[in-house]
């Protein structure tokens, strides 16, 4: 079976859930070792990230909020399922770009979910950034501000639509 017949098969039955919000929604997610980056970075560009719907895993969540003083949607901590949780969100359609500074070389007790976190970011062709070099890249592009397309996009199934053919 090919992935296009897969997909097909595993979406015909799920309802899509609307995306109503014309801003861009933002997930900002960063392991112990690299939120002070993240909260740097997030600070450089609060001025994009004040024009977008942010959501965040608790304890970065919190770090943003204390230093950005931002309306930010928190989920749990990475370890306590906010990756998952994260995740759902993006197979839901619901998350246009992720910034997730992760950290290669420490090990993590929810490796699993963090592996499972990347496979979805690229499975529903949503941007992610890896680190602060592909974050600066994304938030700067033209493309970012306007998520219209790649929602309509994500929206498509069947056996002719396979966004990574693009």
């Amino acid at each position: 079976m090919t992935q296009c017949a897969i997909l097909r098969f595993m979406t015909g039955s799920v309802t899509q859930l609307p995306t109503t919000d014309v801003r861009p929604v933002v997930a900002l997610v960063a392991h112990d070792r690299r939120k002070d980056e993240m909260v740097e970075w997030a600070l450089f560009n609060r001025g994009t990230l004040s024009r977008c719907s942010l959501y965040a895993t608790r304890t970065t969540g919190a770090s943003l909020q204390e230093s950005m003083q931002a309306d930010i949607h928190l989920l749990l901590s990475g370890p306590l399922g906010g990756d998952a949780q994260l995740g759902t969100l993006i197979a839901e359609g619901r998350i246009d770009a992720v910034f997730f500074f992760w950290d290669p070389l420490t090990p993590q007790p929810h490796d699993v979910d963090v592996k499972a976190l990347l496979r979805l970011a690229v499975l529903y062709d949503v941007a992610i950034a890896c680190n602060r070099s592909s974050a600066d890249h994304i938030i700067s592009s033209p493309l970012f501000t306007v998520p219209e397309q790649y929602r309509k996009d994500r929206g498509q199934v069947g056996p002719a639509f396979a966004p990574w053919t693009r």
